[in-house]
């Protein structure tokens, strides 16, 4: 994406259901769980860059011995840096304790990380800090095993104030109204209280707090403590917690907007973001992994014992489309065939712009998560030249000589890689025009390719606020001299903020509003503008369930070709002499690509949870007021 955006995040959970020993025998090394943990990691490194942590617990401690291990990093490198620090405390013990080597017992007892339970996390910080404290997995401690609890999510929640206000009521004194941390003291709430509850009534029954603790671990019921926490959770998430004596869970949102997937066999029980990334650790086919339903939680209890369980009730499915389009891997077989769908449903409106010469037109493509879209759109391509070589052939049957008919034939499609990213330049100077000239070479360009009559069809993910367009690839583009740039994004325009997980929080940033804004003042229309901000400002003590998205009626007066030219004219200044175009995907054609995730609210307005349409209003009414504050 030339526009980069950040989201988080990514989460992998490993259950081991047998003994260490069996690990040792059958695959050679009792941190087979640990080595399973750093390749889920690393296989979802494209959802976060900025943050990674992973937890462990062992199973069956006896007291006095150490059983949650914890481990975060904000370098640069932050998955190989906590698995280099785990790998050298590993190698330390073992080089200073011979013995260990080939005890498992010994092993398990005194190394850390060396357990039954994972937890990882990676992380991109959309916004607030990404000091180590922002880090997850977070750690809720306490003596009592039961009530040690471990939360890592890929997530936001858009009601942060009411669920803090709501840990208020209860007698808490939150330290910060992050929502992470809200959430996971919202669990660690009504996990206190179903511990001693379940305790209460053991001890009436005789036992004492010794005997009394595995059988609470046993009774702990998980599903009935998330029901409770996530009532009033408005939001996007994919949660996973790990209890201290062993129990785990992932929970999913009931609109299904953050993606999760599980696979479970005898030995073990995996969840991570994206399916792909189980397939390849485990080596499972495709439709081993399932998908887990949204308002569902996979809860694996202590004893191995695993469930799905409706905690919530579904809602309509409205799966993050921003998944499929560009954030999860491409390797997805799925995805895979969505994306190039995304740029072969294109092809219609790119032949029109360059008037169906394909003779004359060179296609490429922005790296690098663009490429799957590319080679559908190319596809598409191929099948009008292939139509423009039959209907020469039999337009020119009566006359048709072999050397014309060779001439018809050896016409090609004509595909470069025309945009290469340079190494990421640090715009040291911070004076506005000096810190433009050094941003416009971001990206490099292939030179003796395209002829100056040649029209440039450039494919991306999307084109979000238009800052990398405008001041590298349009500019680099038009060196190149061609006749007509045609800039196409396989995503729609991106029209309104999104509050579940990806960073784009103010409206002002989207180039489809700013550029719905200059064409509201060239139609003597911009009193809309202050009307949308009353009827937003009317809305402010209401209900979210009563709230409604007014920011729509800001593009109600016009078509998406118009919002479309118009955003050309701004990516565009006076230096750049090529014709440019830009074509964006239809709701409809995103649809089709895309038939299970249909979460569109970024280029619709139309937000799965009450919450969303909160943060839309607020987020204009930010806008109005000048304010720089984010949405959420």
């Amino acid at each position: 994406m030339s526009d980069a955006l950040k989201h988080e995040c990514g989460i992998a959970l490993i259950r081991l259901l047998k003994p260490l020993d069996y690990y040792k025998e059958k695959y050679g090394t009792a941190f087979y769980g640990v080595n399973k943990m750093y390749l889920m990691m690393e296989k979802q490194h494209n959802r976060g860059q900025d943050g990674a942590g992973l937890a462990s617990i062992k199973l069956n401690t006896i007291p006095g011995e150490r059983y949650i291990s914890r481990i975060r990093s904000n370098q640069a490198q932050p998955i190989q840096d906590i698995f280099e620090q785990i790998n050298q405390r590993i190698n330390e013990e073992i080089k200073t304790n011979p013995e260990y080597a080939d005890d498992t017992e010994l092993q398990k007892r005194h190394i850390p990380y060396l357990g039954e339970v994972f937890l990882g996390h990676v992380r991109y910080g959309t916004f607030g800090k990404n000091s180590i404290e922002s880090v997850h997995p977070f750690l809720r401690q306490n003596n009592w095993m039961h009530r040690n609890l471990i939360v890592a999510g890929n997530f936001n929640m858009t009601n942060v104030n009411r669920l803090f206000n709501n840990l208020v009521e209860l007698g808490q004194h939150p330290k910060e109204r992050a929502d992470t941390v809200t959430v996971m003291e919202k669990i660690g709430h009504f996990l206190d209280s179903e511990v001693q509850k379940l305790y209460k009534k053991l001890k009436k029954q005789g036992y004492s707090k010794v005997e009394a603790s595995p059988i609470i671990a046993e009774k702990l019921n998980v599903a009935k403590i998330l029901r409770k926490s996530s009532k009033n959770w408005d939001g996007g998430y994919a949660m996973a917690g790990l209890v201290g004596h062993g129990d785990s869970f992932v929970l999913r949102d009931p609109a299904g907007i953050r993606p999760a997937y599980y696979y479970k066999d005898d030995e073990v029980v995996v969840v991570a973001s994206e399916r792909p990334v189980i397939q390849t650790v485990f080596d499972v086919n495709f439709e081993d992994v399932i998908e887990l339903p949204p308002g569902h939680a996979i809860i694996t209890k202590k004893n191995g014992q695993t469930s799905i369980k409706e905690i919530i009730e579904p809602l309509e499915r409205k799966a993050c489309s921003f998944e499929r389009i560009y954030f999860s891997r491409g390797s997805d077989a799925e995805i895979y065939k969505e994306r190039k769908m995304l740029g072969r449903l294109l092809m219609p409106e790119v032949l029109k712009s360059i008037n169906y010469d394909t003779l004359k037109t060179v296609f490429s493509f922005i790296p690098n998560t663009a490429e799957t879209s590319f080679y559908g759109m190319v596809e598409a391509a191929q099948d009008e030249l292939n139509k423009q070589k039959n209907e020469a052939i039999l337009e020119e049957r009566e006359t048709l000589t072999d050397a014309r008919l060779q001439e018809i034939l050896a016409h090609r499609l004509r595909t470069e890689k025309i945009a290469i990213k340079d190494v990421k330049l640090r715009t040291f100077i911070t004076e506005d025009s000096s810190r433009d000239d050094l941003v416009a070479h971001v990206y490099d360009v292939t030179y003796g390719v395209v002829k100056p009559d040649d029209n440039l069809v450039i494919i991306d993910d999307s084109i979000v606020r238009g800052t990398t367009l405008k001041k590298s690839i349009i500019k680099m583009m038009d060196r190149l001299k061609p006749r007509k740039i045609i800039v196409v994004s396989s995503a729609p325009q991106i029209r309104y903020p999104d509050c579940y997980g990806i960073d784009m929080a103010r409206l002002e940033d989207l180039v489809a509003f700013r550029a719905t804004l200059e064409l509201l003042k060239e139609n003597n229309k911009y009193d809309v503008v202050e009307k949308v901000y009353n009827k937003c400002k009317d809305q402010v003590d209401l209900e979210d369930s009563e709230v409604q998205n007014f920011v729509k009626e800001i593009y109600d007066p016009f078509s998406d070709e118009e919002i479309s030219d118009k955003i050309s004219e701004l990516l565009c200044d006076d230096n750049v002499n090529a014709e440019v175009k830009v074509i964006y995907q239809s709701v409809e054609n995103l649809h089709k690509a895309c038939p299970k995730n249909l979460g569109d609210w970024y280029f619709t307005g139309n937000y799965p949870t009450p919450g969303g349409n909160r943060v839309v209003n607020r987020a204009f009414m930010n806008f109005f007021e000048g304010k720089k504050d984010r949405a959420y």
